[in-house]
């Protein structure tokens, strides 16, 4: 019987994820905060450092996926064990619920009834500028195919670190360094691809958030656009098998 503890850390990185990330666009977006207008570039630099601190905290345990694109990219070119993804997924999905609720209790005081109701869901979950599904879906596949590749790529990487005396570093740069460089992958991927989307560019960080807007008594709340749910669900999925396809294609 397998230890739960990978599960955990699942459920605990997923967690931080969102509880920086989301709590960062709170930060943004609600009235009366410190952060309130300070824009994209803030929202982008506090999800690009939730994820590298969310991998800190758990890839040792878990391998720090915090994404189901992610579990399903790895096991779709044999990478991680297709009976492990159930459990992953669905413990990166209590893990964020739970961490949009901390973010709803951090900001208590700024959910007032007459502000913004759209800008109330906006701190949980994402949604177009621009209202367009297939392209809304494209955008969301190509981010992550470009984010699993860029993890994959990442972690080959990591492999073949050597100084000139040939001294093996790469386990200081797996467990020391890639994580900060995946952050700086987000980052960069919200900069130049989140435009569109607001990039969700996972599932549970999406739906997970989604489904706590729709329980929370946030007074004056819009509704939780169920309608477009399905594309920051299912764009991730194709583009992070997709992703990680193109990188075992290319020979990397």
């Amino acid at each position: 019987m397998s230890t739960p503890m990978p599960y955990i850390a699942e459920f605990i990185g997923t967690l931080i994820l969102v509880l920086l990330g989301d709590g960062v666009v709170a930060n943004v977006l609600l009235k009366k905060t410190k952060g309130e207008s300070s824009g994209w570039i803030v929202i982008t630099t506090g999800w690009g450092l939730a994820v590298a601190m969310a991998v800190y905290a758990v890839g040792r345990y878990s391998g720090g996926h915090i994404n189901p694109a992610v579990t399903i990219g790895l096991a779709s070119i044999g990478a991680f064990p297709w009976a492990e993804v159930p459990a992953y997924i669905i413990s990166q999905m209590l893990g964020a619920i739970v961490g949009a609720v901390l973010v709803y209790l951090a900001y208590f005081s700024h959910w007032e009834p007459t502000s913004d109701g759209d800008a109330k869901r906006g701190v949980f979950c994402t949604a177009p500028n621009v209202r367009q599904p297939a392209a809304n879906f494209i955008c969301e596949l190509i981010g992550t195919a470009m984010l699993v590749f860029g993890v994959l790529a990442i972690t080959a990487n990591a492999q073949h670190i050597q100084t000139p005396d040939n001294l093996d570093i790469s386990m200081v740069f797996s467990t020391g360094i890639a994580p900060l460089i995946v952050g700086f992958l987000v980052f960069s991927i919200g900069l130049s691809l989140g435009g569109p989307t607001g990039y969700a560019i996972n599932p549970a960080r999406d739906l997970g958030p989604r489904i706590a807007h729709a329980i929370l008594p946030i007074p004056g709340k819009a509704h939780s656009d169920w309608g477009y749910s399905w594309i920051p669900v299912l764009g991730p999925i194709a583009g992070g098998a997709g992703g990680a396809w193109l990188f075992v294609l290319l020979g990397m």
